[in-house]
């Protein structure tokens, strides 16, 4: 049995497929266009899964698509009706796309694909919570999905039980958390539905200063229901977030690239606090009610891994779930994954231990892609002596590209297409930011690092999740530690986790034990293979093209070593085309 899931038309675009109960492939079209947070059809991705499975779409037994289009149609005209005439322009603006592409999905699936079987639409929250407790170990669960908006839900709360998935509780928009945190996000600066967790980072570097004034916004009950005061917003008419009572009350925004002052730091911690009260709140009603210590979470608010770090220690909960793509990309996965097991019935056998699910590259296709190029390299026949060097030049404090295996399915880099360098070295989160990333002086670093030496640097829950291996938690760092690993050691003493197990990932697990032989430290920075505005890297020409245009001082594609001095600097250059 085979089932094909797609999300597209909104952001993040994506395709997945299920095969016999394996998650075969998922990918975002992001990766093939090289358009960042790309919504149109995934055709790329949706070929790409096809060729992973080595079938055609004649074999595919099922679609299923994300949401429910005429759900959503009906909830943004009702929007338009109950706000004429304020909200007439933002309506005549959406329209086209409407009459375009959105009502018209199951036309465009045939078109674009030739599939002439039957196509299922799996409402949005449904398949974010079957995104994350479908695809978790636990049989049993309570189910939180939390993001801007779906067709009318912005919250859903239920409980997962073997292959069934029940929602029994709702808020609806234009009340959302998800739409809070995405106001503040604009107000700061960054662009919503991309920036906001450039604000997480920067809420460290603040105080919550505006807590009581941001607290007036949002009525908070013990439940952990919420409705917000929609005098403050605008997005339910406009295509502005903050209305003018919102800017009365805490000044004019920052425009993009603009200063950040502390006002705008406090902001950020002002409204982190918020978010992390009402989620707290949230689940501790859910633990009552539903009674069981395993927790599944999806949609984009799934992905503040500053206040994921927090549930298991301010919440009775006991495990939890979050998989490594659970904003509206990983709404593919929930689709097909909600109609294999949920529809169909079928038994349940794995759990996404991986979010190594998209491209890689043969040897062939590497060595003929260097040579084609006329690229200098050396190859490594051993696998040891290709980490023990590259080891040494990242305790040396050069940046090495590391672009291995099958990519990654989610926003973050798990050391498959990576950036990689020294933690121990201070001056490192300044030279990544400014000479690699060309992005914000503020934004941290993650620390990489193996299972069985997390409990030494971290303050971690007695149970680490399955989150922390797709870098979705952040946990302090012990005291003592921290001055020893300060390129991974945010301003609050914290630091976003990776954990990284030797069956997932043993390249990489033997690489972070080399360089702890060399520095006593086993701990590597991670970040994303790319630049600011641009998706993570996907083939080899986009990770040589992203290293001779930045300050990156070597790339490792499989089994070949590439220093950027070797090679003759290319015409493209990284930092013009640096955008947010």
């Amino acid at each position: 049995m085979i089932v094909l899931g797609i999300s597209a038309f909104f952001h993040d675009a994506a395709a997945s497929l299920i095969k016999d109960g394996v998650l075969v492939a998922a990918v975002e079209e992001e990766r093939f266009t090289r358009k960042k947070h790309d919504y149109h059809f995934p055709k790329n991705a949706i070929q790409y899964c096809l060729d992973e499975a080595r079938i055609t779409i004649d074999q595919v037994d099922y679609i299923a698509f994300y949401e429910k289009p005429l759900l959503k149609f009906e909830r943004v005209a009702n929007q338009f009706f109950q706000s004429f005439p304020r909200g007439f322009f933002a309506f005549a603006n959406t329209m086209p796309s409407w009459l375009k592409e959105k009502l018209r999905i199951r036309r465009i699936i045939r078109k674009k694909t030739g599939y002439l079987k039957d196509i299922f639409f799996i409402d949005h929250h449904l398949s974010h919570a079957a995104s994350s407790y479908l695809m978790s170990p636990f049989f049993d669960a309570a189910l939180l999905t939390l993001d801007g908006v779906g067709e009318l839900a912005s919250a859903t709360y239920g409980y997962g039980k073997g292959n069934t998935i029940v929602l029994e509780k709702e808020i609806q928009f234009p009340h959302s958390l998800g739409l809070l945190y995405s106001t503040v996000t604009g107000y700061c600066g960054f662009s919503i539905n991309s920036g906001e967790y450039k604000l997480m980072g920067l809420s460290a570097y603040g105080k919550p200063t505006y807590y009581h004034q941001l607290k007036k916004i949002i009525d908070i009950k013990q439940d952990g229901s919420f409705a917000l005061d929609m005098g403050y917003f605008s997005y339910d008419h406009k295509m502005k977030m903050p209305s003018k009572k919102f800017l009365e009350e805490f000044g004019h925004p920052l425009e993009q690239d603009g200063e950040i002052t502390q006002h705008h730091k406090d902001m950020a911690s002002s409204v982190q606090k918020i978010l992390e009260e009402t989620l707290f709140k949230i689940l501790s009603a859910l633990h009552l009610t539903y009674h069981s210590d395993n927790l599944c979470m999806g949609g984009g608010v799934a992905l503040n891994s500053v206040a994921n770090g927090k549930i298991l220690k301010n919440t009775p909960f006991k495990n939890l779930y979050i998989q490594p793509s659970a904003g509206d990309g990983g709404g593919s996965v929930g689709a097909a994954a909600y109609v294999y097991y949920s529809l169909l019935n079928k038994k349940r056998t794995r759990h996404m231990s991986t979010a190594y699910l998209g491209p890689k590259y043969t040897y062939d296709q590497v060595k003929n892609f260097l040579d084609t190029h006329s690229i200098r390299y050396t190859e490594f026949t051993e696998e040891k002596k290709l980490l023990t060097n590259v080891a040494h030049l990242i305790y040396q404090n050069k940046v090495v590209g590391w672009f291995q295996g099958r990519m990654e399915f989610g926003p973050r880099a798990l050391g498959a297409r990576s950036i990689l360098s020294n933690p121990c070295n201070s001056e490192m989160q300044r030279i990544l930011n400014t000479k690699v990333k060309h992005r914000e002086k503020f934004r941290p670093f993650a620390p990489a690092i193996c299972v069985e030496d997390v409990k030494d640097y971290f303050e971690c829950d007695k149970n680490i999740p399955p989150a922390a291996d797709f870098m979705l938690m952040v946990y302090p760092i012990q005291q003592e530690k921290r001055n020893l690993i300060p390129a991974v050691t945010h301003v609050d003493g914290s630091g976003r986790l990776q954990v990284v197990r030797k069956e997932q990932n043993p390249r990489f697990y033997s690489l972070i034990k080399s360089f702890g032989n060399i520095s006593n430290i086993p701990i590597l920075i991670n970040t994303s293979f790319n630049i600011r505005g641009e998706p993570i890297v996907c083939t080899p020409l986009d990770a040589y093209r992203c290293m001779m245009g930045t300050g990156i001082d070597y790339l490792v594609i499989e089994n070949f070593l590439i220093k950027r001095e070797d090679n003759l600097r290319d015409a493209w250059d990284s930092e013009k085309y640096a955008t947010d």
